[in-house]
C-alpha cells in the first residue's frame, strides 16, 4: 500500500478529528491542572524564598523522569486511564510554570511595591494589583512553553491508549492504519503547537498592553 494514501485521509476525517479533539483536550487538562498546582507553589516560593530550592528540586525531579518510566510506575495504581496520562503530563508542566511565575513576580521593582504600600495596599493587594499584572508577560511565556511541550508529550500517551494524534502515529507504525496516518499525526501535532503558541501570544499582548507601550517607548 502506498505511503501517500490520501484517499484514506479523506474517508477517515471523523477519526482524525476525534484524535485531534482528544489531543487538544488532554493538553488543556494538563496545562489547566498544572496552573492550579503551580500557582500557589509559586506564590509560596516568592513569599518565602527558603522554600524555592525544595519546590524546584521536587518538580525538577519529576521533570527528569522519562515519560514511559513514569507511566509504567503509575499504571499498576491508576490503570490505562486518562488519570494516568494526566498525572504524567501535569508533572512535566510544574517546573516550567513555577520558575516563570517566580521570576516574573520577583521582577517587580521594589520602589513600585513600596509606592503601592504607601497608597494603602495590603500585601495581598500588592500581589494581585501590582506584582501579578507586571509578571503576566513572563508567566504567559511559561504557559506557552508548557503548552507546546505538553502537545508533544501527549503523543507518548498513545502507548497507554490515550494518545490523541499519537494514536494515529502508533497505528501507522503498527500497520493498523496506512502509513500516511503517521504523517497526518505529525503534521497536525506541529500545527496544533504552532496555533496554541500564537493564540497564547495574542492573549499575552491583549492582557498586557502596557508592555507593548513600554517597548515602543524604549525603542524610540
Amino acid at each position: 500500500m502506498s505511503f501517500w494514501n490520501w484517499e484514506w485521509v479523506g474517508t477517515h476525517l471523523d477519526l482524525i478529528g476525534e484524535k485531534l479533539g482528544e489531543h487538544l483536550w488532554l493538553t488543556l487538562l494538563a496545562v489547566g491542572f498544572g496552573l492550579v498546582v503551580s500557582f500557589p507553589l509559586a506564590i509560596l516560593a516568592h513569599r518565602r524564598a527558603r522554600t524555592y530550592p525544595a519546590i524546584t528540586w521536587v518538580t525538577g525531579l519529576l521533570y527528569t523522569i522519562p515519560s514511559l518510566a513514569l507511566f509504567a510506575l503509575l499504571v499498576p495504581f491508576t490503570g490505562l486511564s486518562t488519570l494516568t496520562a494526566e498525572i504524567g503530563l501535569v508533572s512535566y508542566t510544574l517546573l516550567i510554570l513555577i520558575r516563570n511565575a517566580v521570576t516574573g513576580l520577583g521582577g517587580t521593582p521594589e520602589d513600585v511595591k513600596e509606592a503601592a504600600r504607601a497608597m494603602g495596599y495590603s500585601e495581598r493587594g500588592v500581589l494581585w494589583r501590582v506584582e501579578l499584572p507586571l509578571a503576566l508577560p513572563v508567566i504567559v511565556a511559561g504557559i506557552r512553553i508548557a503548552t507546546v511541550t505538553t502537545i508533544g508529550l501527549v503523543t507518548v500517551t498513545a502507548l497507554i491508549g490515550k494518545g490523541g494524534l499519537g494514536a494515529l502515529m502508533l497505528g501507522g507504525f503498527r500497520r493498523l492504519y496506512p502509513q500516511i496516518a503517521i504523517l497526518v499525526g505529525v503534521a497536525l501535532s506541529v500545527a496544533l503547537a504552532v496555533a496554541a503558541d500564537r493564540v497564547l501570544l495574542w492573549a499575552q499582548r491583549a492582557l498586557t498592553p502596557w508592555a507593548r507601550r513600554t517597548r515602543s517607548v524604549t525603542a524610540t
